[in-house]
């Protein structure tokens, strides 16, 4: 892997795990935690939890957040031995910003 796509590639694994736990669906109070093992679902797929489906623009808000927060972290990296990690993390940003404006541009030409 080049050196450059490194920052891309770790913003963009992060970002899809802040996506996929955005779709996650909050569990209930009221259901009961534990059962009996023979209450217990049997089959593929039994246990899978329903997901949510997140609209354009609340990806695009996670996105947006994820390079925020790559940002505020960055801006909180003064020391001199830490200029390497924070410019890390601005190159990170300016991955997911930049591939932000790219879907809002083909988005409002269409």
């Amino acid at each position: 892997m080049r050196a450059r796509d490194r920052a891309a590639v770790s913003a963009l694994r992060a970002t899809l795990a802040a996506l996929d736990n955005a779709e996650a669906v909050p569990l209930d109070a009221t259901a009961p935690r534990a059962a009996a093992l023979e209450a217990s679902p049997v089959g593929a797929g039994a246990t899978e939890a329903a997901r949510r489906e997140l609209s354009e623009e609340e990806m695009a808000d996670v996105v947006r957040a994820e390079a925020a927060e790559r940002l505020e972290a960055a801006a909180h990296l003064t020391a001199p031995a830490h200029t390497d990690r924070a410019e890390r993390l601005r190159t990170e940003a300016a991955v997911l910003l930049r591939f932000l404006d790219d879907t809002e541009g083909t988005a409002q030409s269409a």
